[in-house]
């Protein structure tokens, strides 16, 4: 398969957004997670791009994207992924886990929006999501100690394994050392500080799932059955309770990384089943 094609767009504030684009047709545009960028989900992309143009979007700063900006909030996402859907003419949008809560203030924001399948989206309702450890997440940051941050963020956010959650955080931090170190330490540690600024926006909508009810695009909600079913899929049950004709699927043997490392191919088949129908 070709490689993938750069393209940007100037988005309302002036910031350049950069995607890459693979295969022909109708558009998907990827919207991925807090530590990623576009070429993070390049095997999910070329899943997509079977069948459909995949448009793997790089969220503001990060990848060819310009920086996220002195007033950085869920408002400049959107405006984001509106310029993206509109270069590209995307008929469908899949957000991952914070890019899914991009796609879906999106949606409920603009009439007539794509198609939506979000997987795992960084939606807390009701206090569904662990939003407490934060502070501490911030002063690690400013204080320096990116490791420490990203321990913080490993054991707190509701996504370790229980027993690495319980560990004394030195324990921790020596095996995320070397579980995660070289190109992939490297790639991620410039991407903490914008992480933080988009969490918070994910503590400050968080609520009830009522905002949601205004989307009239069609909606797939999918979870994996490996991860904690207070943060993904019982949350997912109310928000799917609000859109008219929402659908909700839970993957067997799939956990909160599915899309980007775990299993690309089985999510994008799924993805391409609604685009289909």
């Amino acid at each position: 398969m070709s490689s993938p094609r750069r393209s940007t767009v100037t988005s309302t504030d002036g910031t350049a957004i950069g995607y890459h684009t693979l295969g022909t047709g109708q558009g998907v545009v990827v919207v991925g997670g807090a530590l990623r960028s576009g070429l993070d989900y390049l095997p999910f992309g070329r899943a997509l791009a079977r069948s459909r143009a995949a448009h793997l979007m790089d969220r503001r700063g990060r990848g060819c994207s310009g920086p996220q900006g002195s007033d950085y909030s869920i408002d400049r996402e959107c405006e984001d992924l509106k310029a993206v859907v509109a270069a590209t003419d995307a008929t469908a949008v899949f957000g991952h886990s914070y890019g899914g809560l991009v796609a879906l203030e999106s949606a409920r924001r603009e009439r007539s929006f794509p198609d939506v399948i979000v997987y795992e989206p960084g939606v807390s309702v009701h206090g569904s999501m662990p939003l407490g450890w934060i502070p501490r997440y911030r002063e690690l940051l400013d204080r320096g100690d990116a490791r420490g941050a990203f321990t913080c963020m490993v054991q707190q956010a509701g996504f370790a394994p229980a027993i690495l959650g319980r560990m004394p955080a030195w324990c921790a931090r020596a095996i995320l050392k070397l579980v995660v170190r070289g190109r992939q330490w490297q790639a991620m540690k410039p991407l903490l500080r914008t992480h933080l600024l988009e969490v918070e926006q994910v503590a400050l909508l968080a609520g009830d799932a009522s905002r949601f009810s205004t989307i009239d695009s069609r909606v797939l909600l999918l979870a994996g059955a490996k991860s904690p079913a207070a943060i993904t899929s019982q949350p997912m049950l109310e928000v799917q309770a609000v859109i008219a004709g929402a659908t909700f699927e839970l993957m067997e043997g799939l956990g909160h990384t599915a899309p980007d490392e775990q299993a690309p191919e089985r999510v994008a088949e799924r993805a391409l089943q609604l685009s289909r129908s």
